[in-house]
């Protein structure tokens, strides 16, 4: 596998074992059939348990029977598993960083030791409930709405694009209390199972067709008040969940880009025209050395943002600026690896047209790439443009 410049020499046992076992995973249960999945418009959920009991839900996080490691080795799973399809990832990405996290950083302990050793075994999954028809890149214009009726809420709105929802038990619900002073954005736990909670299933994808997509409905859904995450206050904490995420996504978007770079290369050598192998001429290589020296720039960003992160330094801007340029940095060498595949590239036989569609939602959610391009310019200028 393409590594450049040695960067996973200097990586722990922990962290080796940890790759080498999603790369198995991936290999040996979701390439085979990932495809199909993709044609069908269907994730492989009997994957979720082995997900779970292999630790692949929110590893980097402590206790309750959770596996802290080291972010590097989070890292590393997130692109092993994305290079099996953004909607593996996604679906790991989602129950880890941003239902798990949340109720980690903000729950109860009586929350934390009711769901986390659940979602993080696979036997619960979880939604994360943020985005609304009309407010995407603007979450704090956010309608739904709780209010507080003795000794429980009442939520009342819609959310949508939300990963994992039709499968899920519980989500994770961002509304303003508007019986609390300044209707302050708080944060709930909601049994999907509740009455008047509708979580349908959105068809018709065009891109992360492995991966189950859905709305969440909420019309009067009552939910006991122990139900709110008692330290999240404010849209600091969903956008905390967001970073974790964006974290996450920097790492697995380098491993859709090396797949497609793998499959261009080995393509590349095998395939033969006009007396030998394509690989043989110029215009090849010089493709192919561009996908090599694209892929190790972020591949070094990733490894950069696990050293800030490891050691409680990495902030906000930085994650925006590596999802910004992997995401379409994975996005473009996806198009390039299809074009050295020719006509073959456009079939569910190989990987490269399959990542460059996904590519584009993830180019999408977790924050658009303009609106990333805007955070950074804020970051750099000290002038917010989008006020």
């Amino acid at each position: 596998m393409l590594d450049y410049v040695d960067l996973e020499a200097d990586l722990g046992e922990e962290e080796r074992m940890i790759r080498d076992t999603a790369r198995r995973f991936v290999d040996e249960q979701v390439r085979p059939e990932i495809g199909e999945h993709y044609e069908a418009g269907t994730f492989p959920t009997e994957l979720i348990l082995e997900m779970g009991e292999l630790g692949f839900y929110a590893p980097n996080l402590d206790g309750y029977g959770l596996a802290n490691v080291s972010e590097t080795a989070y890292g590393l799973l997130m692109q092993e598993l994305e290079a099996g399809d953004s909607g593996l990832r996604s679906m790991a990405s989602v129950q880890g960083a941003l239902v798990m996290y949340p109720i980690y950083a903000f729950g109860s302990e009586a929350q934390k030791e009711k769901w986390l050793p659940k979602l993080g075994t696979g036997e619960a999954v979880g939604c994360f409930g943020l985005t609304e028809p009309e407010h995407g890149s603007n979450p704090s214009g956010m309608e739904t709405r709780a209010r507080k009726e003795g000794d429980s809420y009442v939520l009342d709105g819609s959310k949508t694009w939300i990963t994992n929802s039709p499968i899920s038990d519980v989500a994770v619900v961002w509304a303003r209390e508007t019986t609390a002073e300044g209707s302050p954005v708080r944060g709930f736990l909601v049994e999907t199972d509740r009455d008047g909670v509708t979580t349908n299933e959105i068809h018709e994808k065009l891109s992360l067709r492995a991966s189950i997509t859905g709305e969440i409905g909420l019309q009067g859904v009552e939910i006991p008040a122990e139900n709110r995450l008692p330290e999240a206050d404010g849209m600091k904490a969903p956008l905390s969940c967001l970073t974790q995420a964006r974290y996450g996504i920097a790492w697995g978007a380098v491993g859709a880009a090396r797949d497609c770079f793998e499959t261009a290369r080995e393509y590349a050598i095998d395939r033969e025209q006009f007396g030998g192998p394509i690989a043989r001429f110029q215009l090849q290589q010089e493709k192919l050395a561009e996908m090599a020296t694209e892929i190790t720039t972020s591949q070094l960003l990733a490894y950069r943002l696990a050293e800030l992160k490891e050691r409680g330094d990495l902030r906000p801007q930085q994650v925006s600026m590596a999802k910004r340029n992997n995401v379409r940095m994975a996005r473009d060498q996806a198009r390039i690896a299809r074009e050295v595949l020719g006509g073959n590239g456009i079939t569910t036989d190989y990987p490269p047209m399959r990542h460059m569609q996904n590519m584009e939602t993830v180019y999408t959610y977790e924050g658009t790439h303009d609106i990333h391009t805007l955070i950074l310019g804020h970051d750099l200028t000290g002038i917010p443009a989008f006020e």
